[in-house]
């Protein structure tokens, strides 16, 4: 994998909230609020005859209040939409950290986008996330992660979106996702396979916050690195679950302090209070601790 497209190791994504460009008090709301990542919505939440006004007012706030600390994401609307290329000239304009393509089907797809980007004065620095939500995008998903990520690859991360996905597959929405599961870890295999990060899609839940909760932890356990949110309630949760518990904090460290001793120097393998540790625990326990100092600077802490 080529190093200039390898994601930054302490990149926070526990809580990536996503809000409407049409409603101007929410884009204003974002400054005071404690998520990671914010998705600046041009797609689903925005009716078609509001499209331009919402464009705008984007460029307005990109320009005069813009994110600062956080990662700034723009949903464009889909390549085969009318509205895509307004779309695609605002991103360029407004020069976020990434732009989310949603209903990503296949590689090309992705390689359309990097190709405008390309051919634009959009910044170098501006990567792709991919909504997989559709059955086909769940099929190529290993094909699109790998794709993405070649030399000069733009793709950064991977977001799944269940309520499409169930429309299209006629899976029902019982609680505990069980027959969604085995396509959730599809995409987290496909991630992972080629150094991606992915977020766990939305829970329509905001006022039942327990069952909230338990679809973060879940989420936590198959693996993802956060969670899309629809309301500033859930980003509490998020943080939480997607966040470390001090055992796992001291284990990292106690890991990173056994490698750095010089009687282990060269060794891939160490013996640590009877448990075999290798090399791949050490980078494992660098990015951990890496993401739990950006965590500490965001909120003002020490570790």
């Amino acid at each position: 994998m080529n190093s200039i497209n390898s994601h930054h190791p302490a990149r926070l994504r526990r809580s990536v909230l996503s809000v409407p460009a049409i409603n101007v008090r929410a884009l204003e709301k974002t400054h005071g609020l404690s998520c990671d990542a914010v998705i600046f919505d041009l797609e689903d939440s925005v009716a078609p005859e509001k499209k331009a006004e919402a464009r705008e007012n984007l460029r307005r706030f990109f320009a005069e209040t813009p994110l600062h600390g956080r990662e700034a994401i723009i949903r464009v609307n889909g390549l085969d939409t009318e509205f895509f290329l307004d779309d695609m000239a605002a991103v360029i304009a407004c020069r976020p950290d990434a732009v989310l393509l949603p209903k990503v089907d296949g590689p090309d797809d992705v390689q359309r986008v990097a190709d405008l980007l390309a051919e634009s004065d959009a910044t170098e620095s501006l990567r792709i996330w991919a909504m997989i939500e559709t059955p086909r995008g769940v099929l190529n998903s290993a094909a699109i992660a790998g794709s993405g990520r070649t030399a000069g690859g733009l793709l950064d991360c991977f977001v799944v979106g269940l309520n499409d996905l169930r429309k299209e597959t006629g899976v029902a929405p019982e609680p505990g996702r069980t027959y969604v599961v085995p396509f959730l870890m599809q995409v987290i295999l496909a991630a992972r396979a080629y150094g991606l990060d992915a977020i766990d899609s939305v829970s329509n839940e905001f006022k039942t916050l327990e069952t909230y909760e338990a679809e973060c932890a879940q989420g936590r356990a198959m693996g993802f690195d956060g969670k899309m949110l629809i309301h500033p309630a859930q980003i509490d949760g998020a943080n939480r679950h997607f966040g470390f518990s001090p055992q796992a904090l001291a284990e990292a460290k106690t890991i990173v302090a056994a490698f750095a001793d010089p009687a282990t120097a060269g060794l891939n393998v160490i013996n640590l209070n009877g448990r075999m540790v290798e090399r791949l625990h050490l980078e494992q326990a660098e990015r951990l601790l890496a993401k739990a100092q950006a965590i500490e600077a965001r909120e003002g802490r020490t570790a």
